[in-house]
């Protein structure tokens, strides 16, 4: 891989689909610049996705980088039924849901899901179709409800409900996703995304199926998570600011303050965070960005997200190697800035009280006091370079770990070029180091790096050193 990619410190995670699924494309969109591909289980058979899984494996091998995997898990989402042709509801007039009707007209449409009956109350709103349509309950039986129209237009079959005021009484893992899931645990993937998680209960129970075979990403995009927040982010691996339907079910103008507000707490917390959805939306069919969407990718730069994610531009779209290249340079410009303004780039974090972040963050300022070309970290778990990463250190963050899957899982987070290293003992693991960062040219003879590891070297949860090294 090109040394100028590592300067990018922001990562890319793009969407596999049908117009970037086969080995010569997600190629491309690796030396475009993507760092981790998602699958999105809303879409294709297992057998889809099985053929892509081993398509980037392969990619990966042949450039020689390194490229995680996310699966994104469907969740629980609820629709309508079948409706007549050309259906439009009146703002005022009255509109029933119920479980019996088998093609919905200007009356009633169906709606099959008991936790949403057994959930709404009177006063709730059911938001249709993205929000296009708005509905207020005004009345509810075991197998009917009665709402009145305050948004009107047209009901279209199968479109997507949401509930912005209540907390739904239901698991966070449909039997899809359960199915989805004793699938992708026999595949090499190194993150999964939960949909619609509302509490901290909803990571708990799916930790129960995936325990440490991939990390678990919470997507807020549901109200109700936000009051739980900071609990489950203690709870998952990482997260995902999935401001589709979270900008459905809340005012807009309440969602970029809310992506602050949990790209923040996923710093202090030193948990991935990415920021996602119409990023680059109208390159679905343009070859290049409004100027709105420059602003918005680099808006999230300047926040510090961990990465910044493509959806349909990838995985449907007629521009998804374009798509990729126009993020790595808005990126990479938003960056440029940021060095040399400062203090338009992510703010700086509270001081926590704990040996592991004191080290991290003692290294940092060391680094940047002596000018140094890079931090090394020697981590076991991946947490040295979570710790460092928080910090968001104006150099390279150099990773050199003996675990296959923490080297992979790192490509998401922040700053983080990962290596994989066995050497045994501090000195001979030193000197590995030096010959990684001079054959990627991230330094030359006579610069310094300064390196974090524990004593005893390579002992896990023993970060205590810092060390200034030249190269």
């Amino acid at each position: 891989m090109n040394s100028l990619e590592f300067l990018r410190s922001t990562k890319i995670v793009a969407t596999v689909g049908t117009a970037t699924d086969d080995v010569l494309k997600l190629k491309s969109l690796i030396i475009a610049g993507v760092n981790v591909f998602r699958l999105n289980f809303s879409h294709g058979n297992h057998g889809d996705h099985l053929k892509r899984i081993t398509n980037i494996r392969s990619v990966e091998k042949e450039i020689g980088c390194n490229v995680a995997i996310l699966a994104d898990l469907q969740g629980p989402k609820f629709r309508i039924g079948e409706v007549k042709p050309d259906v439009r509801v009146i703002k005022g007039n009255n509109y029933i849901f119920d479980k019996n009707t088998e093609i919905g007209d200007f009356n009633r449409v169906n709606l099959s899901h008991d936790e949403i009956y057994e959930s709404l109350s009177v006063g709730s709103n059911i938001l249709m179709d993205d929000g296009k349509l708005q509905f207020e309950v005004k009345n509810i039986s075991k197998d009917r409800i009665h709402t009145e129209v305050i948004v009107g237009g047209y009901v279209k079959s199968n479109k997507g409900v949401n509930l912005p005021d209540v907390v739904i009484n239901t698991s966070p893992l449909t039997p899809k996703d359960i199915e989805d899931l004793k699938f992708i645990l026999n595949q090499d993937i190194d993150w999964i995304a939960l949909s619609f998680v509302q509490k901290l209960s909803d990571v708990e129970e799916v930790k129960k199926y995936v325990g440490n075979k991939a990390g678990i990403i919470a997507k807020i995009e549901k109200p109700s998570a936000l009051k739980e927040l900071k609990k489950i982010i203690s709870a998952c691996e990482g997260i995902m600011v999935a401001r589709g339907d979270l900008g459905v079910e809340l005012p807009p103008e309440k969602v970029p303050g809310i992506q602050k507000e949990i790209i923040l707490e996923c710093r202090q917390a030193g948990k991935p965070v990415i920021v996602a959805t119409q990023m680059l939306e109208s390159m679905i069919e343009s070859p290049s960005p409004t100027r709105a969407e420059a602003s918005d990718v680099a808006t999230a730069v300047f926040d510090g997200a961990d990465a910044v994610m493509l959806s349909a531009e990838t995985a449907v779209g007629l521009f998804p190697t374009e798509a990729v290249t126009i993020m790595n340079r808005i990126i990479c410009s938003a960056e440029k800035h940021i060095k040399i303004h400062p203090g338009d780039g992510p703010q700086n974090l509270k001081v926590e009280n704990f040996v592991y972040n004191a080290v991290s963050s003692s290294a940092v300022s060391l680094a940047e006091a002596v000018n140094a070309k890079a931090v090394v970290a020697f981590t076991a778990s991946g947490n040295t370079a979570f710790r460092m990463a928080r910090e968001r250190p104006n150099l390279l963050l150099v990773v050199m770990t003996p675990e296959e899957k923490v080297k992979r899982r790192l490509s998401l987070l922040w700053g983080a070029y990962s290596f994989f290293s066995k050497v045994q003992g501090y000195e001979p693991a030193i000197q590995e180091a030096r010959e990684i960062i001079k054959k990627e040219k991230f330094a030359n003879d006579g610069d310094t790096i300064v390196v974090v590891a524990g004593m005893p070297f390579g002992v896990s949860g023993s970060t205590n050193s810092i060390r200034v090294v030249d190269i």
